[in-house]
């Protein structure tokens, strides 16, 4: 019996895009559904149904682990269940497991918050804080410098396979030059770098809503409502 089409309500950020590559690696069958943050539309009764803390992205899988849908929200937790329905990118063996777990949790509690409030201080707040733009930047800094040390122990950031840790870490990467970062000082981070974006999956999944992010670049243009149009993907 075929996949039924796994529902993603989503929009193309970092923790959006984190699911659309996944997705897009593993060759599962998916719809989008754009969820315009701009707009607020995270904050709707229906997204709430399935993303009790109104944020992107959630999924509704028609056939969850018993046959019955199953939705699930938090960018992380979406690319273990991922992993668990197809088998891919991350390892059965428990100390290969817990590697990749590891440096996943580094991505959610780590790398997400801080490159986000990197780019916001420097780019989106109103007001010009050069203690917060500093304290980020810096930030920025010490976290590209931990993945350049494991890039140089390891090919992929928890070992020697690509995994749900690579894909959850790349998204938030793509925008350095707005966190400050010179990304050739940091070498074997932009190899590894450099490795996944020339990935065809990678280069599908980051192009998935790119023409509705686009008018996001300036403050007039952030509240135009996109309405409920439904993106496909097959």
């Amino acid at each position: 019996m075929p996949q039924a089409p796994i529902e993603v309500h989503s929009w193309p950020t970092p923790n959006g895009h984190k699911v659309h590559i996944m997705l897009e690696e593993c060759g599962l069958p998916w719809r989008v559904h754009p969820v315009n943050i701009g707009k607020g539309e995270q904050f709707e009764p229906g997204f709430l149904a399935i993303s009790p803390n109104n944020k992107i992205p959630a999924i509704v899988d028609p056939q969850g682990p018993d046959g019955q849908p199953i939705s699930l929200f938090e960018s992380g937790a979406i690319l273990v269940y991922l992993a668990g329905k197809t088998g891919r990118f991350l390892p059965e063996g428990d100390r290969a497991r817990y590697q990749v777990l590891q440096w996943l949790m580094f991505q959610m509690g780590g790398v997400g918050p801080m490159l986000g409030q990197a780019h916001h201080f420097r780019l989106y707040a109103p007001e010009k804080i050069p203690y917060a733009i500093d304290r980020y930047t810096n930030e920025a800094k010490r976290l590209y410098g931990v993945i350049d040390r494991q890039l140089g122990r390891t090919p992929w950031i928890a070992g020697d396979d690509y995994s749900i840790a690579d894909i959850a870490i790349f998204p938030w990467l793509r925008s350095w030059q707005n966190q400050g970062i010179v990304l050739t000082d940091y070498p074997h981070l932009k190899k590894w770098f450099d490795a996944i974006a020339g990935r065809p999956a990678v280069q599908r999944a980051v192009q998935v809503m790119a023409d509705l992010r686009k008018p996001l670049t300036d403050d007039r243009s952030r509240d135009i409502l996109f309405g409920k149009t439904q993106y496909q993907k097959r």
